[in-house]
């Protein structure tokens, strides 16, 4: 498409948006009796207006049945994750018994780590990106040294080359193919938070699985804002939080994938808790633990059906679009921004930004992160 910088032409586009009246789903800001323009969903999403509604229909049925809320009322909570995994799993690209609605990231990549990481000998490397999210660092140090192993000698960082803010795939795979034999896991990020780089999953994975490793990846800033293929893919694991492109609201419960292939494997470890039981005995209180045989086999504690009401007020809008229509939006919306920053900076005698998010569809979401060169806190 050839774009305009010209509000007719903006206007004209929103005419055509399918997915228009999506927008007044939501509750947007305001400040000084004008609505916010909102560029902050990959930190936290909008809340969907039907969210209230929902957390009292559960306040409701709290009231009305106590404990019994489990098994009766309108939406039984017992039930009520079987009503998530299905939309969630198209978002991800996976079966829905692969997804599991549980906890939060952090913690999810901690109970991964558990059953995923298992050093043998000089096959304990693990590769990542360099400067991946807090959260994420912290774990693999952690989850290193519970193994009683020296994180600055077992994890390796691909970087991006100097003067550059994106990691080549090239280099990744080139790492990956090096480490060979000593390459225990690859535990990679979806969407890079900094720079918005989407990676090449599938490629990542394949080139992995050829070293005789595993791969896993933390999506946050991927699952609800770029199509993903996990099942597809061969992908072993992945994590995610719920809160950003999902709009489940803060510190909303987040989700995890588990390939198929690993439901039955009794030889893997894990840390487990009775909601992971197997459903039909659950409630026997045995001992030796059964696991469900799908990904939620991986849950430890009882479910908050709040954060599981939160999480539906958002899938339902997401299953009203359709995340394909969504996705195009999105690009559309991300290179259309792309034009107009372009189209300023062009216009400037000197340069006053740098774009570091990769300028092609295939290698980002919808996140733009700019460089500011000057002022950057009053822009």
């Amino acid at each position: 498409m050839e774009f305009k910088n010209d509000l007719l032409f903006a206007q004209q586009l929103d005419k055509e948006d399918p997915v228009r009246e999506l927008r007044n789903a939501f509750i947007i800001p305001e400040r000084e009796g004008k609505k916010s323009v909102y560029f902050l969903g990959n930190s936290l999403g909008l809340q969907p207006k039907r969210t209230k509604d929902y957390l009292q229909e559960v306040l409701a049925q709290w009231a009305d049945y106590g404990v019994e809320g489990f098994f009766e009322g309108k939406k039984p909570w017992l039930q009520f994750h079987d009503a998530l995994v299905t939309p969630l799993a198209k978002i991800v690209g996976a079966l829905p018994e692969e997804i599991v609605v549980m906890n939060a990231l952090t913690v999810n990549l901690h109970l991964m780590m558990a059953s995923f990481y298992e050093p043998k000998g000089t096959r304990c490397k693990i590769i990542c990106e360099a400067k991946a999210f807090s959260s994420d660092q912290y774990m693999l140090e952690t989850a290193v040294r519970r193994r009683g192993l020296n994180p600055e000698e077992v994890i390796m960082e691909v970087a991006p080359r100097k003067g550059e803010f994106t990691i080549r795939e090239e280099d990744i795979l080139k790492a990956i193919e090096q480490t060979g034999e000593e390459l225990s896991l690859v535990m990679w990020g979806g969407v890079n938070y900094y720079t918005g780089q989407l990676f090449n999953m599938e490629a990542i994975t394949k080139a992995a699985h050829t070293a005789g490793a595993l791969v896993g990846f933390d999506l946050a800033h991927a699952a609800g804002n770029v199509s993903l293929s996990l099942h597809d893919w061969d992908v072993d694991f992945a994590c995610w939080c719920n809160y950003k492109y999902l709009n489940a609201g803060p510190g909303a419960v987040g989700a995890a994938y588990v390939h198929e292939r690993f439901h039955t494997d009794q030889k893997l470890n894990r840390l487990a808790g009775w909601w992971g039981y197997q459903k039909e005995t659950r409630f026997q209180m045995q001992k030796g633990f059964i696991p469900i045989e799908s990904a939620e086999g991986w849950q430890l504690s009882t479910p908050s059906p709040l954060l599981y009401a939160a999480l539906s007020a958002s899938l339902e809008i997401f299953e009203k679009a359709g995340f394909a229509n969504l996705v195009q939006k999105s690009k559309k919306l991300s290179s259309y921004l792309y034009f107009l920053l372009k189209d300023y900076c062009n216009k400037e005698s000197k340069e006053v930004l740098k774009i570091i998010t990769p300028e092609n569809e295939k290698d980002r979401g919808c996140q733009v992160s700019l460089l500011m060169l000057e002022n950057g806190k009053k822009v």
